[in-house]
Order: C-alpha cells, then sequence, then structure tokens
C-alpha cells in the first residue's frame, strides 16, 4: 500500500507525542510543590535534630522568598553529552604525589584576592558559567601574577548555544572550551548584568539572557583587549587524589554536583543529602580539603548565593564518597599568555615614558 504524507505527518506526530508525554511524565512536578516555598521548619528541624548529620540547616536570608520553581531554575548545569565527555581530554594525578591533609587554596596563595570573593549569580541559570570564570580567574593570579576577574556575562551573553542556553543552563566544558577560541573579557569591561541580585521589587522567577554588546562599559577599554584566555580545557578523574592534586598544583576547579531541597537550607559543618526531592545540577569552584575532629574527610567549595547563604558563602561536603555526584564532573584549564604579553608590553612602554 503507498503512504501519502500526511501518513508520515500523522506517525511523526503520534512519536513527537509520546516523546513529550514521556518527558512530562518523568519531569511531573505538582504546581502546588513549584509554588511553595523552598526553605521548610521541617528540614531544617529533621537535619538539626539528627545528630548523625553532621551539618546544620538554617532558613537563609538568599531564598527567604523562593519558591521551589524559582530555586530549581539558578541551577543552571546541563548534563554533558556523552560525546562530549570522551571526546575531552581525561587528567589523572599519579599516586606518588604527596598531598597535605588539608589545604585551603585562599591561604596557599593569599596574594590572589579572587580566591577569597563569593559572588551572586542573582536570579539567572549562570552558576555554569561562575564557577568556570572564578577558576580560570583564580589561575591567572596563581600561574602568572595577574590579579584579575573575568566576566561571567561575557559567557552568559555572548556563547551562545555552544555552551547552552545562557540563564536557562550551560554546560560547564564548554564555558572552558569558549575560554580557548574566544577567550573571555575582564570583568570591568562586561560586568554582570543583573548587579541588585534579586532582592529588589518586582523580581521575577527568571531573568532573560542578557543580549551580547561585545563593547566595553567603559569606551576607553577595547573588547578584544580586554580578553584573556585558556590553553586547555580538561576533566580531572573522579579519583579524590587526582582532585586534590589538581588543586594543590595548578589553583581551584569547577565541579557540578545535584542539589536537593536540604542544600538550600545549609548553614554550616559537612553537607550530605539528609532530605527533599532532587531540585537540579549546580556548579561551583571546588577550593581546598580537609577532615574533621571526628574523622570525616570534606571538600571545601565557594558558592555563588552570596555570603547571607550558608558559611559566608562557602560550604563543605563529604569526600570520597561522591556525594551527590560532587567527584563526577570536574572540569578546568590552564591560563594562557595570549594577550597578557600585549598587556606587559604596555606597562613597559609607559615606564619607559615617565623615566
Amino acid at each position: 500500500m503507498a503512504t501519502t504524507p500526511f501518513y508520515w505527518a500523522s506517525l511523526l506526530l503520534l512519536f513527537l507525542g509520546a516523546a513529550v508525554a514521556e518527558v512530562s511524565t518523568a519531569e511531573q512536578v505538582p504546581s502546588i510543590k513549584l509554588n511553595s516555598h523552598i526553605l521548610q521548619e521541617s528540614i531544617i528541624r529533621k537535619i538539626n535534630e539528627d545528630p548523625e548529620a553532621g551539618w546544620q540547616a538554617a532558613m537563609n536570608p538568599r531564598f527567604s522568598n523562593y519558591t521551589v520553581e524559582q530555586f530549581k531554575h539558578i541551577l543552571g548545569v546541563k548534563p554533558t553529552p556523552r560525546k562530549d565527555l570522551q571526546s575531552t581530554p581525561l587528567i589523572t594525578h599519579p599516586k606518588s604525589l604527596r598531598l597535605p591533609s588539608s589545604f585551603d587554596a585562599r591561604t596557599a596563595w593569599p596574594q590572589c584576592s579572587t580566591i577569597g570573593r563569593i559572588l551572586d549569580q542573582g536570579h539567572c541559570g549562570s552558576c555554569w558559567a561562575f564557577g568556570a570564570v572564578e577558576s580560570l580567574s583564580d589561575r591567572f593570579c596563581i600561574h602568572y601574577g595577574v590579579n584579575t576577574s573575568l566576566s561571567a556575562n561575557d559567557l552568559v551573553a555572548c556563547c551562545g548555544f555552544m555552551c547552552g542556553s545562557g540563564c536557562d543552563g550551560g554546560y560547564p566544558i564548554y564555558a572552558w572550551r569558549y575560554f580557548i577560541h574566544h577567550g573571555v573579557v575582564t570583568e570591568e569591561c562586561d560586568p554582570y548584568f543583573d548587579d541588585t541580585g534579586c532582592s529588589h521589587p518586582g523580581c521575577e522567577p527568571a531573568y532573560p539572557t542578557p543580549k551580547c554588546v561585545r563593547k566595553c562599559v567603559d569606551k576607553n577599554q577595547l573588547w578584544r583587549d580586554s580578553k584573556r584566555y585558556s590553553a586547555s580545557a580538561y576533566r580531572i578523574s573522579s579519583d579524590p587524589h587526582s582532585i586534590m592534586a589538581e588543586v594543590y598544583k595548578n589553583g581551584p576547579v569547577e565541579v557540578s554536583f545535584t542539589v536537593y531541597e536540604d542544600f538550600a537550607h545549609y548553614k554550616s559543618g559537612v553537607y550530605r543529602h539528609i532530605s527533599g526531592d532532587v531540585m537540579g545540577g549546580h556548579a561551583v569552584k571546588l577550593i581546598g580539603w580537609g577532615t574533621t575532629e571526628s574523622g570525616e574527610d570534606y571538600w571545601i567549595l565557594a558558592n555563588q548565593w552570596n555570603r547571607s547563604w550558608g558559611d559566608d558563602g562557602y560550604f563543605m561536603i563529604r569526600r570520597g564518597t561522591n556525594e551527590c555526584g560532587i567527584e563526577d564532573d570536574v572540569v578546568a584549564g590552564l591560563p594562557s599568555t595570549k594577550n597578557l604579553v600585549r598587556e606587559v608590553a604596555s606597562e613597559d612602554d609607559v615606564a619607559d615614558v615617565s623615566a
């Protein structure tokens, strides 16, 4: 029997309908849940009354007015496609490298002011961009002695489909690939579009992705001259020793992990998931490690939810157990001297003239 265009169109619609139904069923969250507040006294009580929890919960001011839907939106890490995982270099550091029992990049490189900065991604799902620019900024100081803050806005607005969907989420490893081919301007050239966070009146559940302008706010600066580049982009083996060695040798790294409802309530201690549903994927900057007096190993991480959240903006999470997948997706790259040479040469010219 001959098939008609109508037949194929009907078949396609049937297939798409089934696919949509499957996705909707998998991701379906009751609207009453999405509209409820992310912070719940019941979760706080459950954690704080559990002597085995290992951490303390609180009503964090950062999310005092957030619904579950709003909280889910800022968790902007998209799962990396398998083909890109396989095509990305994987770094494994030898076990022969001796490492200290505790390490903190803030004290290891005190001259690098960016390591201790806590930023605020606002209401945009741009964590994937923040974790990347913060780590690369730190590495420019560690490797070349250059204190510079790189622009998350450049990535969110200008990387486009290569990195994902801007404020609707992105892929951390693509951000590092963007650094190699396109570079990233300084924060001074292109500051983050949401400079008030979400405390201002009329804050919506989601900000639209800002437009890519490719012009510095200071018209005396040129966009192309403000670019800083990465020489590489790679994944680090999920073995804790390799992650520690990478941070110890080269500086902070970007890590992604699964966030549950209880993480929004984190105040202090060594986090492990205790209560609540999966909310999404989040990217942050890993800066060190240690062990508690009771013998629990942990990672030290800087979040970008401002200092009103967590332990002055930081948190600790269990190390060596792959808590919430924290050791599964670690990415980084080494900074490049491209454009830095020009900057140093310009400074030397000024020095020669003044002499």
